[in-house]
């Protein structure tokens, strides 16, 4: 029996290939080195982002002028950025202070849970919380929190200034769009690329921000129903984290039934949470979030998986907020160009890089026709 003849992949192919690998490769690295720069400029864009489409949001319902509209955005967006890393702190802070109580109890109670889950496995003699937490290295630990908190704050300060020097190159942005791209046709897919990427991103945001809502709003209830403790704190703990995929979720539904644990003498409020929560996550992630999503995030669960262990490993925290967000982007621009377009097919959910593909070619053919000379460079 003769061979089958190999696939025939055009030299060109090939190389073209091989050079984006490679490029990929190089990029992966340059964020990797260059951490501490980009993460706070990426926030700073995402920051930003959300300060347009709040502004615009603004204008749209309301009769307020531009420049009121976009000043309100500013200031609600840089409160909320503020006012998210006091309240963590100071709930944080709250939790184990000596008047709720918490920190008495934490170690007998601890002990009698390890007890009690040690005598269902047979286990007569188990060990207790402070003979486990001695096998630990617990200053190490400290130590990297203390450093975690210090490049917080130095990382919100460096935020800052890159969101100022961002808004004010804003003015500028008409113009060398006009430069970098003197043919109308072409300046105008180039808007359509930066129009899809800022859709997807805002898309996202509205997605995460409504779904949360109504995740914090049953989980509050249920909380405060079991008399959980720091209630409030744990919902906006809740709202935070939904903002991480996948990993967002198992903190929402673990975190607070295990502090249920060392606030209560019986187990059964934290069999409630645990209970009430996961089905509180199961319907939102499966009923709630595809409905709203529609085509709109249109990337592969693997896709998203992979992005955040890829931007959480570069990014740490800032990268796992927004990995989902750099694949929407990266999916947005690859699709643009035809020698990545077959990696945009792959990170999408359904093979269209585009949500509406037939849309945007017909948009594009009417644009050519208007264009009188396919040299004008108007603005």
């Amino acid at each position: 029996m003769t061979m089958k003849p190999p696939i025939a992949v055009p030299t060109s192919t090939v190389a073209r290939n091989a050079l984006v690998a490679v490029a990929i490769v190089a990029v992966g690295g340059a964020v990797y080195w260059l951490a501490d720069i980009l993460t706070p400029l990426a926030m700073a864009i995402f920051l930003l982002i959300m300060i347009d489409g709040l502004k615009r949001f603004i204008e749209d319902r309301t009769p307020v002028p531009s420049h009121l509209a976009g000043a309100a955005a500013l200031i609600v967006v840089i409160l909320g950025f503020f006012a998210s890393i006091a309240i963590i702190a100071n709930g944080a802070l709250n939790f184990f202070d000596d008047a709720t109580g918490v920190t008495s109890r934490m170690g007998p109670r601890l002990d009698q849970v390890i007890g009690d889950v040690a005598s269902l496995f047979g286990v007569h003699t188990p060990p207790t919380a402070s003979e486990l937490i001695t096998q630990l290295d617990i200053r190490s630990y400290l130590t990297a929190f203390a450093l975690q908190a210090q490049g917080a704050v130095t990382g919100a300060v460096f935020v800052l200034i890159y969101l100022a020097f961002l808004m004010a190159s804003q003015a500028g942005f008409k113009r060398k769009l006009v430069g970098m791209f003197p043919d109308r046709v072409n300046r105008g897919e180039a808007m359509e690329v930066f129009q899809r990427v800022r859709g997807g991103v805002e898309g996202y945001l509205w997605v995460q921000t409504v779904t949360g809502a109504m995740i914090c709003a049953a989980a509050w209830a249920l909380m405060r129903a079991v008399g959980l403790q720091n209630a409030e704190f744990w919902t906006f703990v809740i709202f935070i984290v939904c903002f991480i995929p996948v990993l967002g979720g198992a903190v929402a539904g673990l975190v607070p039934p295990l502090f249920a644990l060392v606030q209560f003498e019986t187990y059964w409020q934290a069999g409630v949470l645990l209970v009430g929560l996961q089905a509180i996550l199961f319907v939102s992630g499966n009923f709630i979030q595809p409905r709203m999503q529609g085509d709109n995030q249109n990337i592969d669960p693997v896709v998203v998986l992979l992005s955040l262990a890829f931007w959480g490993k570069v990014w740490g925290i800032v990268g796992m907020f927004l990995s989902t967000p750099l694949a929407v982007m990266a999916m947005a621009i690859l699709a643009e160009f035809r020698g990545s377009r077959w990696m945009a097919i792959l990170l999408s959910g359904d093979g269209e890089p585009y949500a509406e593909e037939a849309s945007r070619d017909e948009s594009a053919a009417t644009r050519r026709r208007q264009t009188p000379q396919a040299g004008d460079s108007r603005p």
